[in-house]
């Protein structure tokens, strides 16, 4: 009794130190705000979704298997838990704790997610048969790791963002974004373009893309096409000011974070994904 009449206590302490914040001071949020479903389900923070799509886009546009974009998922989960981190052990820094001392590049450049995910795609390209090794196994080969079976862990998380970021799942990344947009309008626009160029690269230039002022647009040749760059554009909408994405017959909202469906009177567009800023 005593117990409950304290927890009692508390709760209503909180109540009221709440009821008594100034109007302009927002707690935090409770919970994920990203949750990703495709045969399994995983949740992240924003940046860890942004990462996560990052690594996924740079292996699709080397031309990796979504084997590989598992195992450098897996890995990345284990290094840094998908954090582009400053530090580390010895003079390990970012998504894959890589070491300048080590060869794989200057602090500088290992701190560019999309350099470091490039230099761990380039090493796993070079371990024969890894498409058929356990994870934990493939990645250890280009880690090179004190804890050798520490991946494995991360292997099903892995596979689940995996069938998501490569387009295999249909409006499967759901990212809520609350509070005020860090950017608006064609500025917001263009930092999405920025984003997805420097991401995607010269596949980008297969399925053009437009901006304008409320947003852009990007040309598809087919649905799995289509899903990778809606999934790629809500995992970053914290960062850029991204207030809707429609592809096909469903539509993704920032405030409750959700894929919808959607009416279109001239019926289902699998051709080009649409991409909403904040005006």
């Amino acid at each position: 009794m005593v117990i409950v009449l304290l927890a009692l206590v508390g709760a209503l302490g909180v109540v009221a130190v709440v009821h008594n914040l100034p109007s302009d001071i927002k707690l935090p949020s409770l919970g994920p705000e990203c949750t990703v479903r495709a045969d399994g389900e995983v949740t992240l923070d924003s940046v860890q979704m942004a990462n996560a799509a990052t690594i996924t886009a740079v292996g699709i546009r080397r031309g990796m298997p979504e084997r590989a974009v598992v195992i450098a998922l897996a890995t990345a989960l284990q290094e840094s838990k998908l954090e582009n981190l400053d530090d580390g052990d010895r003079d390990s820094v970012g998504l894959f704790q890589q070491r300048p001392s080590q060869g794989w590049g200057t602090v500088e450049k290992i701190k560019d997610p999309r350099y470091a995910a490039d230099k761990f795609y380039t090493a796993l390209k070079k371990v024969k048969g890894y498409q058929k090794m356990r994870v934990t196994d493939a990645a250890q080969k280009v880690q090179r790791s004190a804890y050798p079976n520490a991946y494995e862990k991360w292997a099903d998380e892995s596979a689940v963002l995996a069938r998501a970021l490569t387009g295999r799942a249909t409006g499967a990344v759901a990212c809520t974004v609350s509070g005020s947009p860090v950017l608006r309008g064609a500025a917001a626009a263009a930092a999405l373009m920025k984003g997805l160029k420097l991401d995607w690269g010269k596949g980008l230039a297969k399925t053009p893309a437009a901006t304008q002022a409320a947003g852009l647009t990007v040309a598809v040749s087919d649905p799995s096409t289509g899903w990778r760059y809606a999934h790629w554009l809500v995992s970053h909408a914290s960062a850029t000011g991204l207030e809707r994405v429609r592809f096909a017959d469903l539509e993704w909202h920032a405030p409750d974070g959700k894929w919808q469906k959607v009416t279109a009177d001239g019926g289902v567009d699998e051709r080009q994904v649409i991409a909403q800023v904040f005006s």
